[in-house]
C-alpha cells in the first residue's frame, strides 16, 4: 500500500480544548489535528497532511511552519510534520481548509491522495555513511516492500476485523533489510535500493554474519527484516554490533508470505533471530484508541527503553498494519 501523505479527508468531529478560545481539535478518521477555530466545520473536507510528511519549502500556504518545523533533509530544505502536543493536546499532522487548495476540485472524493499534486516527500532521517553503501538498481519489483498503513487510516477496515486473530510483534526502531535468492542471484536491499558487495556496508557485514546466502541455498525466497544495533537510529536498544531481526519470509515464485507459523519454523531451523513476539492469539479491542495505548509500553529487547509500536498480521499474512506509539512519536527529534 502506497502511503498517502497528502490527501483529502473530512473532519467527523470538533473537540474543545479546556482553556482555549483559538483553537480546537479536529478528528479525522483516527487522527487529532488542532486547528484554529473558524476554519473547520465539522463534516467538512479538507486536506490532511499525515506525520512524517515533508512540505516544499517553497509554498506560501507552509510558511507558519517556519520556526517549528524546517528541517533539512540531505541539501533540501522543507518542513517536516512530527507529533506535538499544543496546550496539552496531541495534534498528529495537519488539516487545512480545501478552499486554499484552487488545484484540488472540491468535488474530488474524500481519499484522494494529493501528494505528488501538493509535492509532498516523505521526511527520511539522515542515513549513517556505513548504511547507505553503493546502489545497483532499484528495489526488486518482484518482492513487496515492508510498510504497514498505520491503524489511525484504516478505521472502516478495524471495525471488519473484530473477532479475527492476530499475531503481535514488537515495531522495531531500526532499518528496513532485504536479502533474497532468485534463480542463482544473491541480493541485498535497503527500503528503496539494491547494494553492491564492492562498497562496504554494514547490510552485506549483517549477512555475512548470519551466512544468509549458504542458508537461503536454492531456494528462491526473500528474507524481510530490520536491522538494529550501533549505528542505527539512536540504538535505544543499547545492543552492541547489528543484528537482524526477521519479520517475513516471501515466496517468489510462488508470490506468498510465509505464514507466521511457517516463518517462525524457518527461522529457527536457520538459527535467525524473529521479531520480539507480543503475543500469537491477539484479537482487537473495539475502539482504536485502546490499540494505540497498548502500543505503549517498554521494550522487549530493552526495558529501559520505550517501544516504537505494535505490527499486527493475520496468521496467513493477508492483513497486516501497524499502531505506533505515540509516547514514542512524541520522543522523536
Amino acid at each position: 500500500m502506497i502511503r498517502k501523505l497528502a490527501s483529502i479527508r473530512q473532519c467527523t468531529e470538533l473537540q474543545a480544548i479546556p482553556g482555549a478560545d483559538a483553537i480546537q481539535v479536529a478528528v479525522v478518521d483516527g487522527w487529532t489535528c488542532v486547528v484554529k477555530i473558524g476554519d473547520i466545520q465539522a463534516g467538512q473536507k479538507g486536506v490532511y497532511f499525515e506525520i512524517d510528511s515533508f512540505l516544499p519549502v517553497d509554498d506560501p500556504r507552509f510558511e507558519f511552519l517556519r520556526k517549528s518545523s524546517l528541517r533539512k533533509m540531505g541539501d533540501t530544505e522543507g518542513f517536516r510534520l512530527r507529533t506535538i502536543r499544543l496546550r496539552g493536546q496531541l495534534s498528529q499532522g495537519l488539516f487545512m481548509p480545501l478552499h486554499l487548495f484552487p488545484e484540488v476540485d472540491p468535488a474530488e472524493p474524500v481519499g484522494t491522495d494529493l501528494t505528488e499534486r501538493l509535492r509532498v516527500d516523505k521526511y527520511e532521517p539522515p542515513i549513517p555513511a556505513d548504511l547507505t553503501g553503493k546502489v545497483i538498481g532499484p528495489f526488486p519489483g518482484f518482492i513487496p516492500k515492508t510498510d504497514e498503513e498505520r491503524v489511525q487510516n484504516l478505521l472502516e477496515e478495524f471495525a471488519t476485523w473484530q473477532g479475527l486473530s492476530f499475531v503481535v510483534s514488537e515495531k522495531l526502531d531500526g532499518t528496513s533489510f532485504t536479502a533474497y535468492q532468485r534463480n542463482g542471484h544473491f541480493g541485498i536491499c535497503s527500503r528503496n535500493w539494491e547494494l553492491s558487495d564492492e562498497d562496504p556496508n554494514s547490510y552485506w557485514k549483517v549477512a555475512a554474519e548470519t551466512q544468509l546466502l549458504q542458508k537461503l541455498g536454492r531456494q528462491n525466497l526473500a528474507i524481510q527484516g530490520e536491522m538494529i544495533g550501533e549505528g542505527i537510529q539512536k540504538n535505544m536498544y543499547k545492543l552492541r554490533g547489528q543484528h537482524l531481526f526477521v519479520f517475513h519470509v516471501f515466496d517468489i515464485d510462488q508470490h506468498r508470505f510465509y505464514s507466521y507459523s511457517e516463518t517462525l519454523d524457518f527461522c529457527r531451523n536457520n538459527d535467525l533471530q524473529i521479531v520480539p513476539l507480543v503475543s500469537a492469539d491477539f484479537q482487537l479491542p473495539v475502539k482504536v484508541e485502546d490499540l494505540l495505548r497498548m502500543a505503549d509500553g517498554p521494550s522487549i529487547l530493552n526495558e529501559k527503553a520505550g517501544r516504537e509500536g505494535l505490527v499486527l498480521r493475520s496468521a496467513d499474512r493477508k492483513i497486516s498494519f501497524k499502531a505506533i506509539s505515540n509516547a514514542f512519536l512524541e520522543a522523536e527529534d
